[in-house]
């Protein structure tokens, strides 16, 4: 399985041409040092070299080295990020005659100059500091500086880390925003935090962290999809970084419980790695590869945050993979675990989700969405074998805080609805209210339902149930005068459009070589609206009936 680590960072480097490496090179020569994705680039690079392959690089690799470790001691350029994939890198060559002694000692010498309070952004002053998770980056840096003999950095690091531990909710899970936490920023200070347990971090807060992990670890379970993705939510989603991030907390918690003697439990967590793994693949085996999960060209940025520019976040995921592929044990056989078992999951108020899974479905709820990134009601229904996007596998914004290429576009999720002073309106914002009223699984049955009364903008309530099984979705939707539901349907990814047919009663999608069909009791609505996610276009449908409405969504 390291192997399969290293192929993929090799694949995610081969989006990279000579070419663009000088280019980038050039650039940050005559520009400066401005951020993190240069040198990790770099360190990729050498890292791969070390593993015997890329060595075509080796001349530019060791120019590229020396600018980062002549410079990031002298300028504030996202350092905290750095540091440590610069050391990382330099771990992997020592002792491999590839590069020379000399070399090796140039490199630590110039990072030994490192002051933390200059050549840091962010880090914390006192451990009763509000600061996030760049403090904790800092700090491993500096554990990675002090790892090899560098300095002595305890006491700044035993510093920044309880600034971090004041951000877990009741599940330790990571609010890196007080009110909208993102869930891509739950998993990134987890995994950091698996970096400093891993590299032997025996400071005063060990047993916090550890505790964090284990039970953090098992909700993260719940919460992957049976396509192996991470939740959506927020900002820096959608990338295939994000299931590479992933692997690293499961690595991490497929080794405790082997270590504890539980291999059935650790297998279920190398199992899910591998699918991580298998979701990072797919997206890497597109020609070109993109950075994010659509398939329009990468200049035009669509579905990207300013900050998440190519870049930046294409090598990204292979610094992310080299971490897991650090911390995975090759001697835990994986555990087949049946994602067809009904199970439900429910995260803090904070995180305000909920998810579903039964007979090969998986599906997630968001109920207090932040419009900028999401909108709220049924946001993902996933199908193994079936390309996430065939039905939804994140929610559409009409006002996102990421790039999209179609004006006038609209909220969109499977939300309930209502006719109200003559037009519709749907529970896809946070003025609707989303009261949980059941949770439950049947094993008898193979079933998993949610039960929701929603309180609409217009003060009005309509009951919502949602039902998982190898059957599909079932929607039960009631309540006074004309309800609704509204029905996603998928339309292009930025290469390729879906088939899409429609009549009063069954709307079907067929897209990449899966089908998603809905059938209603009541009447189907094409409307001329059109949404946007980060994974493309989507042809906004309605289904509506007088009190009582019923939806099957079946993928096939």
């Amino acid at each position: 399985m390291r192997q399969r680590y290293i192929a993929l960072m090799e694949r995610t480097l081969e989006a990279y041409s000579f070419e663009h490496i000088e280019r980038y090179f050039n650039e940050v020569k005559t520009l400066g040092l401005k951020e993190h994705g240069f040198p990790r680039l770099t360190s990729d690079i050498g890292i791969l070299i070390a593993k015997g392959r890329k060595k075509e690089l080796l001349p530019i690799f060791i120019e590229m080295m020396d600018f980062c470790c002549e410079n990031i001691p002298k300028v504030k350029a996202a350092n905290d990020f750095s540091v440590k994939e610069i050391i990382f890198c330099i771990m992997e060559l020592e002792g491999k005659n590839i590069v020379s002694e000399d070399k090796i000692r140039y490199w630590k010498d110039c990072l030994r100059t490192i002051v933390p309070e200059t050549c840091y952004t962010q880090y914390a002053k006192t451990p009763h500091d509000k600061i996030f998770n760049w403090a904790l980056f800092t700090a491993v840096s500096e554990y990675m500086r002090t790892y090899i003999g560098l300095c002595d950095s305890s006491e700044f690091i035993d510093i920044q880390i309880p600034t971090q531990l004041h951000w877990l909710d009741e599940n330790s899970m990571y609010r890196d925003d007080e009110e909208n936490p993102p869930m891509v920023y739950d998993l990134v200070p987890r995994g950091l935090f698996a970096v400093l347990l891993h590299f032997g971090y025996n400071g005063k807060y060990r047993k916090e962290l550890d505790e964090c992990l284990r039970k953090a670890g098992l909700l993260t379970l719940k919460m992957q999809s049976v396509t192996g993705e991470v939740p959506f939510g927020g900002r820096s989603s959608q990338f295939p970084h994000n299931e590479a991030h992933l692997a690293i907390v499961l690595e991490y918690e497929a080794n405790r419980y082997a270590n504890e003697g539980n291999l059935a439990l650790a297998g279920r967590f190398k199992e899910a790695a591998n699918r991580a793994l298998d979701n990072v693949e797919f997206w890497l085996s597109k020609n070109p590869i993109r950075h994010i999960k659509n398939r329009f060209p990468t200049e035009t940025k669509y579905g990207c945050e300013n900050y998440a520019y190519f870049d930046k976040y294409m090598i990204t995921t292979a610094s992310f993979l080299y971490v897991a592929q650090l911390i995975c044990n090759e001697n835990i056989a994986e555990t087949q675990t049946d994602l067809c078992a009904p199970y439900t999951a429910k995260t803090s108020d904070a995180f305000h989700k909920i998810f579903l899974n039964a007979g090969g479905y998986f599906l997630e709820f968001e109920t207090f969405a932040n419009m900028h990134y999401d909108a709220s009601g049924l946001g993902r229904v996933h199908k193994i074998g079936a390309p996430s996007t065939v039905c939804i596998s994140a929610p559409c914004t009409k006002s996102p805080s990421y790039e999209i290429d179609v004006k006038d576009a609209c909220d969109l999720s499977l939300a309930p609805g209502r006719l109200s002073n003559g037009k519709f309106i749907f529970a896809t914002t946070p003025s609707s209210i989303y009261e949980l009223k059941g949770l439950s699984e049947n094993a008898e049955k193979g079933s998993a339902e949610a039960k929701f009364a929603v309180t609409l903008e217009d003060g009005e309530t309509v009951c919502a149930e949602y039902t998982v099984s190898e059957k599909g979705v079932e929607i039960s939707v009631s309540g006074k005068g004309e309800i609704a539901h509204l029905l996603p349907a998928f339309y292009f990814d930025g290469e390729e459009y879906s088939d899409i047919k429609a009549d009063k009663n069954c709307l079907e999608i067929a897209y990449g070589g899966a089908k998603c069909r809905y059938f209603v009791s009541g009447e189907i609505v094409c409307t001329d609206k059109f949404a946007c996610s980060r994974h493309g276009h989507y042809k906004v449908f309605y289904a509506k009936a007088c009190e009582n409405l019923s939806i099957r969504i079946e993928i096939i």
